[in-house]
């Protein structure tokens, strides 16, 4: 029988290498829009976040995810983070 591959993704502010549903996914589209992609599969930039409070609010304070999508996050975004622990 065939193993499954598991996606393993890479977090912009650990920078550890986790499975993909460990991470929360956030996404920079053409329009400049930042949003959080419940799906993983929406188009545009995207950087990956783990799942824990303290690495969200880490990202807030660094501006981390702000360099790498290359455009401002308003506060709702990382709250919304939040709210999808």
């Amino acid at each position: 029988m065939k193993v499954k591959k598991v996606p393993m993704r890479t977090c912009v502010i650990t920078h550890e290498k986790l499975e993909k549903k460990d991470l929360l996914r956030v996404v920079r589209n053409n329009e400049g829009k930042v949003f959080v992609d419940e799906t993983g599969r929406a188009n545009g930039r995207g950087a990956y976040v783990k799942k824990d409070k303290n690495v969200i609010e880490k990202a807030r304070a660094s501006k981390a995810l702000e360099k790498h999508l290359e455009v401002k996050i308003e506060d709702s975004v990382y709250d919304e983070l939040i709210s999808k622990l």
